[in-house]
């Protein structure tokens, strides 16, 4: 991709790349990425390898009109390993209950990570992917954690300043969640079991008998989601059985519209959006559970605020 002609734009960071960015098309993702979000670019400096395993090197000069438009934009680049060549330690906020991460916190990926402490780049251990990054008391370790293990008082990274993420070094990236992206077929047409089924809902709630809706989270992936939540406003539905995938993924599409990552009105990926669900669920955890979120405020619509709204018992395992 050519460099575009400088627009000299107020807010400027620096930022480096190292690795196998071109042949893995981290390069042209990151310049994308700069640009598509209102921003232009300069590269200042470049190295490319000359063998096969001999890693390139670029400097480029990130602009943009605006101090947030900057951040946003250094946000979205992050996770394909640019770091800001000014460096910064990592901020760290206490969690202020258990079981959930503080606001902002950094969600991790499956690829190895460091985190700036001290002036020193510090490698994160347990690296997984959707956890938190704990740093220990003596502020020299950090590790990978659990949402549902963080204790009150524990120190957590927040935001993306001070960490640098090593993406994978060879081929392009397989997107995250990828099934989500694929069309779906049926071996066989539906229709008649839809009006059966129908006809029993019909019945059921004409007469005495009560209806259990057993559901998975591919509800929301296909897109039926609204349907569900037609169905429960109408009084069609009594209890609803579903795992955890289900409530989490029909949050997500609440608070973010999407399901595992990916725009359902769109069928594309959202950038970071392999985030969304933890940060879904650390949102219901922070409110204190979905009945709480829903009567907060927090969650405004979706299968599981029609649940609550509508006095549908609910139950969720994991």
């Amino acid at each position: 991709m050519a460099t575009p002609e400088p627009r000299n734009l107020p807010f400027v960071e620096d930022v480096e790349l190292a690795g196998h960015v071109i042949d893995s098309l981290i390069l042209p993702k990151v310049l994308d990425l700069i640009t598509g979000y209102g921003g232009a670019f300069r590269i200042k400096q470049m190295t490319i390898g000359q063998a096969r395993n001999d890693p390139t090197f670029a400097l480029l000069e990130v602009q943009a009109a605006t101090a947030e438009n900057l951040a946003e934009i250094l946000a979205q680049i992050h996770d394909h390993g640019a770091v800001p060549v000014v460096s910064q330690n990592c901020r760290l906020v206490a969690a202020d209950m258990d079981g959930a991460f503080p606001d902002g916190f950094y969600s991790t990926t499956n690829q190895r990570t460091e985190i700036r402490l001290h002036e020193d780049w510090v490698p994160v251990a347990l690296q997984e992917m959707d956890c938190g990054v704990r740093v220990e008391p003596d502020g020299m370790a950090a590790q990978c954690v659990a949402m549902s293990d963080v204790k009150q008082g524990e120190l957590y990274v927040v935001g993306h300043a001070g960490v640098r993420v090593f993406p994978p070094s060879r081929t392009a990236e397989k997107r995250l969640f990828e099934f989500m992206a694929s069309s779906v077929s049926s071996e066989k047409p539906k229709t008649l079991q839809i009006r059966e089924i129908a006809a029993e809902l019909l019945r059921s709630r004409q007469g005495t008998g009560k209806v259990l809706i057993v559901g998975g989270p591919a509800i929301v992936h296909t897109g039926s989601g609204p349907h569900l939540c037609r169905l429960i406003r109408e009084g069609f539905v009594d209890v609803l059985f579903a795992g955890n995938a289900l409530a989490t993924h029909d949050i997500e599409q609440a608070l973010f519209g999407t399901s595992l990552g990916i725009y359902l009105d769109k069928g594309i990926a959202a950038e970071e959006g392999h985030e969304h669900h933890l940060r879904a669920i650390n949102a219901m955890r922070r409110a204190g559970g979905i009945r709480a979120a829903v009567e907060n405020g927090v969650l405004t619509s979706g299968i599981m605020y029609e649940c609550v709204q509508n006095n549908v018992d609910f139950l969720l395992a994991g």
